[in-house]
């Protein structure tokens, strides 16, 4: 019985140390979700065709923020790419229902640079995807901190490039802060219920993230697909775990008795 709580007090402390290790990596980089937060509605960018307009000008429909920056060897293409796959499945009116911003952490790149990734993004789209629904936005690097600050957008700079996580964080037209989507994968009935959410300015990321992990997307059925090997391994690690506690419990009840009897 030592042995196993000794084993399962090892445990816990090496879960508490990964937890301490991955927060204080959060951070430094990561996201740090922050529902219900306001972006700076003051803040001024530089969109694709170098005019300038602050967010609150900018923020017109239920949006879609994401940080990248446009000379990114690998990382963000791959988040523009994903991006543009998922909402090309969605039954929602870009520009309408929806739009897209896409802000460069690199105060060095110029509405040039800005220009070249819209145009490979909407390359990756519909032909009647309309342009002003995804706009993409350059700053001053005092911009750029606020805006990443008040949503828990954590990056570096690494030599000429930049250390950065992926997601998307959903605001509502009155820029507050909504839902995150982290990764580059989305499924287009997250988003779906995403920009729902934001539309109304409703706070509720569980519901999304619960189907993400139950459901994936069958390309070739074009349905949603219940992952039944991801789910069936979290029910018997559970039960795996109980029936552990169970043995260590009802031991240590063996243990409590057998002293009351000898005492007698």
């Amino acid at each position: 019985m030592r042995r196993v709580n000794a084993l399962l007090a090892a445990a816990g402390l090496a879960a508490a140390g990964l937890a301490w290790g991955h927060t204080e990596q959060t951070s430094l980089l990561g996201v740090e979700e922050k529902p219900g937060a306001r972006v700076p509605l003051e803040a001024r960018f530089l969109d694709e065709e170098g005019r300038e307009a602050s967010l609150r000008e900018l923020l017109r429909a239920p949006t879609l923020l994401s940080f990248v920056y446009y000379r990114c060897p690998n990382a963000c293409d791959l988040l523009l790419t994903d991006t543009a796959l998922a909402v090309r499945q969605l039954a929602l009116q870009p520009g309408r229902d929806f739009q897209l911003l896409s802000v460069s952490v690199d105060e060095r790149e110029t509405p040039a640079d800005a220009r070249e990734a819209k145009r490979l993004a909407l390359a990756s789209l519909p032909a009647g995807f309309p342009p002003q629904a995804w706009r993409f936005l350059t700053g001053s690097k005092a911009g750029i901190a606020e805006l990443a600050e008040a949503v828990g957008f954590h990056f570096r700079r690494a030599g000429e490039e930049f250390d950065h996580p992926m997601a998307l964080i959903a605001l509502s037209p009155a820029g507050k802060v909504t839902r995150y989507l982290i990764g580059s994968e989305f499924l287009p009935l997250d988003l779906h219920m995403t920009i729902l959410a934001a539309s109304t300015g409703t706070i509720g990321p569980t519901v999304a993230r619960l189907l993400r992990f139950c459901l994936h997307y069958d390309p070739n059925a074009g349905r949603y697909v219940f992952n039944t090997l991801k789910v069936t391994g979290v029910v018997t690690l559970t039960l795996a775990a109980a029936f552990v506690l169970y043995l260590v419990l009802a031991g240590r009840k063996r243990r409590v008795q057998g002293g009351a009897n000898e005492s007698r």
